[in-house]
Order: structure tokens, then C-alpha cells, then sequence
């Protein structure tokens, strides 16, 4: 692999040269190319492997922060019915479509409930080019219709509260123009004051290999905590024109059923309680927190172990909020579930895939995988961005090879259809990884980034596998879903032992710090990677970790089109290359 290079620490600023072959790709590209890589002294991944680096964690900050009581005014409700609250954005399979959710109405807690009737208002977004009238909704807006429902969340338990759900409306729009501003209200254009506000959004780029969302954010684990907060402002002053949420939302299961602290941890249990609890309130609190931004920008989710929330005798009944809250491309990507999708916006190819449910390769998800990976053409989105919740690579003690059986599933099938960068959480801290492949240095393997750092109330983690004493047992992180696949490595400084007795070679750059990631796509293969710190001013050259990712299409071979079969064995691409 050659040697290592030095991995990048804000801050640090050096010139550098292109790679010809990068050059070659990049003729069109050439001013804006030298301009942010040679100008801006930022490095690339062409320059990895780099040494692993670890900035300590900063004494002076505390772990973590408390939750915001549903009594801030960013947490409560600031509509009355019919007015809508909670109002969000979805991207649909492509930008001529996109999904519009909120809720109306109160949600209940109590013993003996009557859920509302969803059928007794309408879901309607009217919403056209041009903004309308502060109070009337006149030409040139066209009207959209959807659906509604309503959730509980049901504890048949003595002494326990269960929850029924406000309306919960998803409208998906169609016809729009990518790349153009649209304004719209939402609601119920029948009831006195049932119509929201006007709000606007503009939507993503459609797919070409020269047009790519002008940011997109990264977030996981975010929470309700005063570091949620400090992580959303941030977020919000870097303006992006979409976000990805990585699981893990809300944390309404650290909460009993009547709102008060049940454990500190989400391993941790109810000692007196027949089945772990939750506060479902806290959803709709996170609702109107996010608002002020999701009801402008796409936000897409996946889910994460938070979200599971298991319901009624022996808690079979799991996801309920997260499916009913969240609009995604379910239909219109095939998979037909929200617990794993895949859209376009511009030259991108975005794929969510779910932790939480059958990963196998014999299971539904992984045949959806294997056919959505197959009619992705690069030549209209040569990038193909990932995300999921849990991390493969990860070498903190917390949830250490936690979904090891998962990696070994999905991980070839990625790999050799030449997935670019992949985002998880589950980790409360930040890392990103070299290139790697099977836990081997690997040109062609994707950029994993860890993100679960948002600020949730469960605080940040500071222990690293590697530290003395640190290395969790064997025995230890077993996954609420699929099997437990823990492993010793096979070759390398770790040959033979369960974790490094050092930072891994595959991981780049770590720290414990809260935060969250900017991706700017700049053309088919370059795009620069940002992670800030809540702790950072908000300056321009105030970040935490900053990397130009590069494509090498020309040197790493993707999967012809075609199945793969499913005794198949992954290849590593450079033995490929020598056919």
C-alpha cells in the first residue's frame, strides 16, 4: 500500500500535487480543481492511507448535556387545531417528486383512549412557483391530496400510560421542476385556520453527472439536548439544501411512560417494568424542534436501535412511530418498506438501508440491494452515497463489531459495485476511515464515516478498543437485531486478538466530540468532506476534520451488470485489474 501519510487536523494547511490520472478526469474541472485542492492545501484521499490519528477528548467540555423539557418553547406546540404543526419534507425517487408530511390535532396519554379519526380532515398541499397571498390560496398553486393515519403505542401493562398519535398527513407532490423554488401550504383548506403558513423549498438537482445538491448535512444520534440544539443551529448556519438523519431521533425510550427518566443507557433496563418504555410525547416534541428546518429542506432518515420502541404483550409490535411519522421513496425506489430506500438527486445515487431488519443474503433487503445496485448508471450519477445506522468499522469500545454479521453479509456486494462514501451513527463520537475493504487497506474500498456524535442525552463515548484496558469482551455488544458474528483478526498487528492493541491502520482520523458532517459534491470525482464541532466557532476555517473523497473510476473496475451469485466470493479489485 505504500507508506502512510499524515492525517489531516484542522488547521494544518500544505500544497500538494494532483495525480495525473485524476488530472485526465478532471480537465473540465482544471481552475476550480488547483483552486480548492492546491490552493486550499486541503488533502485528499488520493494522499492515504493516512497514519491513524486521534485527537483526546477536551477535558474542559462536559460528556453530554441534559434533555430540553417539553416545556421549551422550541419543543411545544405553537399551533392550534386544525392548524399544522410538525411539518417536514421528504425527497421522493427523484427531484420531480417530493413528500410533504406534518400532524394536526393532539396526541393523548392515558389509560382508556379514543384515537382520533384520520378521516375527518383532509391532507392537502397547495403550492406552485409563485407565493400566494397571505391569507387565500389563489392561481397559480395546484393542489395535492394524500393520506393520513394514526399511531398508539400500547403498554397492556398495569401502571403503565399508553399514547395515541395527532393525524399524521403524508402528501407527495409530482410534477415539479428540479433545481426551482416552490412555495406551499399544507393542511386542510376547509376548516378555519387548517392551512399552515407559507413556506418554500427548493428542490434537488435532477440526475446528471454536472449537477449535484450544493451541500448536504449529515447527522446521527441527535436527540433533544442542549447539544442538540448547539448541533441544529450549526447545521442550520451551514444551509444545506438537504439532510441525512443516520437514526437514533428522539431517545423518547429513555423515558417512562409518564415523561419521567427511566435509565441512563439504552442497555441498560427497566428494573420494574414488564417491557422497556417510552415517552412518545418526546417524538412530537422533536417535531416542532426540527420544523424550522425540515420544513424546508429534504430530510431523510433511516432507522436506528432507538427507533425499535417495542409495544404490546411480549413487545412483538416494534417501529410504530418511526414508520407512521416519516415520509420516504419506499414505493417509488421498490423496496416497498421504510425500512430501507434509495433516491437521486443530481449526480448522486443515495441508498438507506436498514440494520434493524433482515440483512441476509437470502433476505428481501439484500435482493433489493443487489437489483438497485445494478441499475445504477455512473454515467449520470457517478456518485453512490450509502447510509445505515450501525457502523462496520469502528474502533471505539462501544458497540465494537457489534454488527460484524451484517459487514460480512453486504459488505462484498457494496464493495464490488463500487459504493463511494458510507455514513452511520450508532458510535457517539466521530471517525473516519481509509479506504478498506475486509478490514484491509484497500484503494477502492469506500470511505466509511462514523456521525453518531448529535448530542443525545446518552453522551459522548471516549473509550477506544485500543486503550489499554478498554477492550471490550467478546461476550460484550450483542446487537438487538440478527446474530452475533465476533471475530479475531487474521492477519496484521491484530493476528490473533479481538481488538488493536493501537489505533487500526483503517481508521484515519477519531474524536470525541459532538457535531455534524457537510458533503460538497464538486463533479464526478472530487467532492470535500467537513465535519464540525459544536465547540468551534462558527468560522469559516473552524472545522474538525476536512478531506477532498476522490473517485478513481478508471482504476477501481465496478461489478459488470449482472447478478452476483450468492456462494459468490468478493474479489479484491486490484487482483482483478491484473486480468
Amino acid at each position: 500500500m505504500g507508506a502512510m501519510a499524515t492525517s489531516t487536523i484542522a488547521g494544518t494547511l500544505h500544497s500538494r500535487h494532483l495525480h495525473c490520472r485524476t488530472l485526465l478526469l478532471l480537465l473540465p474541472y482544471l481552475p476550480i480543481a488547483f483552486l480548492l485542492v492546491d490552493g486550499g492545501g486541503i488533502p485528499t484521499t488520493l494522499d492515504g492511507p493516512f497514519t491513524p490519528a486521534t485527537r483526546a477528548f477536551d477535558r474542559s467540555l462536559r460528556q453530554g448535556s441534559e434533555d430540553v423539557p417539553l416545556s421549551d418553547p422550541r419543543l411545544a406546540p405553537r399551533a392550534r387545531p386544525p392548524s399544522p404543526e410538525q411539518i417536514a419534507l421528504a425527497a421522493s425517487a427523484d427531484p420531480t417528486s417530493l413528500w410533504v408530511s406534518w400532524v394536526t390535532g393532539r396526541a393523548q396519554v392515558g389509560s382508556h383512549l379514543t384515537p382520533l379519526d384520520p378521516t375527518a380532515v383532509r391532507s392537502e398541499v397547495w403550492y406552485g412557483e409563485r407565493p400566494a397571498s397571505a391569507d387565500t390560496v389563489a392561481h397559480p398553486h395546484h393542489v395535492a391530496r394524500g393520506s393520513a393515519e394514526v399511531y398508539s403505542q400500547l403498554y397492556p401493562y398495569p401502571g403503565l400510560l399508553n399514547y395515541t398519535s395527532g393525524v399524521i398527513h403524508h402528501v407527495r407532490l409530482v410534477g415539479l421542476r428540479p433545481s426551482t423554488r416552490y412555495y406551499y401550504r399544507c393542511g386542510d383548506s376547509s376548516l378555519k385556520g387548517g392551512l399552515s403558513d407559507e413556506r418554500s423549498f427548493v428542490t434537488l438537482p435532477a440526475p446528471a453527472p454536472d449537477a449535484y445538491p450544493r451541500r448536504f448535512a449529515v447527522v446521527g444520534d441527535l436527540g433533544l439536548t442542549g447539544n442538540s440544539t448547539s448541533t441544529v443551529d450549526h447545521l442550520a448556519r451551514n444551509d444545506p439544501s438537504m439532510i441525512l438523519m443516520v437514526g437514533d431521533m428522539t431517545y423518547a425510550n429513555q423515558y417512562r411512560t409518564t415523561g419521567g427518566r427511566g435509565v441512563p443507557c439504552f442497555s441498560c433496563s427497566f428494573p420494574d417494568a414488564p417491557i422497556r418504555e417510552s415517552y412518545q410525547p418526546r417524538w412530537d416534541g422533536w417535531g416542532r424542534f426540527m420544523e424550522p428546518l425540515a420544513s424546508r429542506v429534504t430530510m431523510m432518515v433511516t432507522e436506528g436501535n432507538h427507533e425499535i420502541e417495542p409495544q404490546g404483550h411480549g413487545g412483538a409490535a416494534t417501529f410504530a412511530s418511526y414508520l407512521a411519522r416519516f415520509a420516504v421513496p419506499s414505493e417509488e425506489s421498490g423496496s416497498n418498506t421504510k425500512f430501507y430506500y434509495s433516491f437521486n438527486a443530481g449526480g448522486i445515487h443515495f441508498i438507506m438501508l436498514g440494520a434493524y431488519v433482515d440483512y441476509n443474503r437470502t433476505g428481501a433487503q439484500y435482493s433489493w440491494l443487489e437489483k438497485d445496485l445494478h441499475k445504477v448508471d455512473r454515467r449520470v450519477t457517478p456518485w453512490v452515497v450509502a447510509s445505515w445506522h450501525t457502523p462496520w468499522y469502528n474502533s471505539y469500545s462501544s458497540h465494537y463489531q457489534e454488527f460484524e454479521c451484517m459487514r460480512q453479509e453486504m459488505e462484498g456486494l457494496l464493495y464490488q459495485h463500487g459504493v463511494d462514501i458510507v455514513f452511520s451513527g450508532h458510535v457517539h463520537a466521530y471517525e473516519r476511515m481509509n479506504r478498506v475493504f475486509n478490514y484491509t487497506l484497500d484503494p477502492c474500498g469506500p470511505v466509511y464515516i462514523t456521525i453518531g456524535d448529535g448530542g443525545n442525552i446518552e453522551k459522548i463515548d471516549i473509550d477506544h478498543a485500543d486503550d489499554p484496558g478498554k477492550c471490550p469482551s467478546p461476550g460484550d455488544n450483542h446487537p438487538e437485531f440478527g446474530g452475533v458474528c465476533h471475530l479475531n483478526f487474521t492477519s496484521g498487528p491484530a493476528k490473533g486478538k479481538f481488538c488493536w492493541e493501537r489505533q487500526p491502520e483503517w481508521s484515519a482520523f477519531r474524536e470525541s466530540s459532538f457535531g455534524h458532517g457537510i458533503l460538497e459534491v464538486v463533479n464526478s470525482t472530487y467532492a470535500l468532506w467537513t465535519w464540525h464541532r459544536n465547540q468551534d466557532a462558527y468560522g469559516e476555517h473552524s472545522v474538525g476534520d476536512q478531506i477532498y473523497i476522490v473517485r478513481e473510476p478508471d482504476k477501481c473496475l465496478l461489478q459488470p451488470r449482472g447478478l452476483i451469485p450468492q456462494d459468490w466470493t468478493v474479489p479484491r479489485r486490484d487482483a482483478l485489474l491484473q486480468h
